[in-house]
């Protein structure tokens, strides 16, 4: 699809529609691929089980950050996925206010068949791509994403810098820590 001496403005515009089309397909894929599970469960909801797969435990606060909504929104949604066994929702040993959230082996299950199942329904519709496309394609994509890494902040990793988040807030002392006042860890070396 390449152009000569086309308007900035109508390629910008016409590659704008192209990836709407795309992220509408993608979408609809994900829909597809939660609704193989047989689970009750939303597309938000599964965002939810995805940061925490992806993430490790987090605070209530981060999870509300992450997914861009209210922390009232995330402790309704993290209530239901509580309900429906797929998270553990526990209170941060360090600090008694806050709520931590990690997926439970149930969860962990539903995240892995749907993302799967995406993933195989994805590479077919790749698979039938000629393979200039394919190669075409894959540059592209790449481009875009690292484009969006300079424009995004993610909230997981800001709040893990700024905040001091360790890897599992249910355990607070991250590797290599001094444990009881005693330096290195038993067996670690620095």
């Amino acid at each position: 699809m390449a152009r000569s001496h086309a308007d900035p403005d109508q390629e910008a515009e016409e590659v704008t529609l192209a990836v709407m089309a795309a992220s509408r397909l993608l979408v609809a894929i994900s829909a597809r691929a939660l609704a193989s599970t047989d689970s009750a469960l939303t597309l938000p909801q599964l965002r939810a089980l995805v940061v925490l797969e992806t993430s490790g435990p987090v605070k209530l606060a981060t999870m509300a950050a992450t997914l861009g909504v209210n922390p009232s929104t995330a402790l309704r949604m993290a209530g239901r996925l509580e309900d429906s066994g797929l998270i553990d929702r526990r209170t941060n040993p360090a600090n008694r206010r806050e709520v931590v959230l990690r997926l439970t082996p149930a969860g962990r299950d539903v995240v892995e068949r749907v993302l799967a199942h995406r993933r195989a329904e994805i590479r077919a519709l790749v698979e039938r791509l000629p393979a200039e496309a394919r190669a075409g394609l894959v540059p592209a994509l790449e481009a875009l994403t690292r484009t969006a890494d300079e424009m995004a902040v993610d909230p997981v990793d800001q709040t893990r810098r700024i905040a001091g988040l360790v890897d599992d807030p249910l355990s607070p002392a991250p590797p290599g820590a001094p444990r009881n006042g005693r330096g290195r860890p038993k067996g670690e070396t620095a």
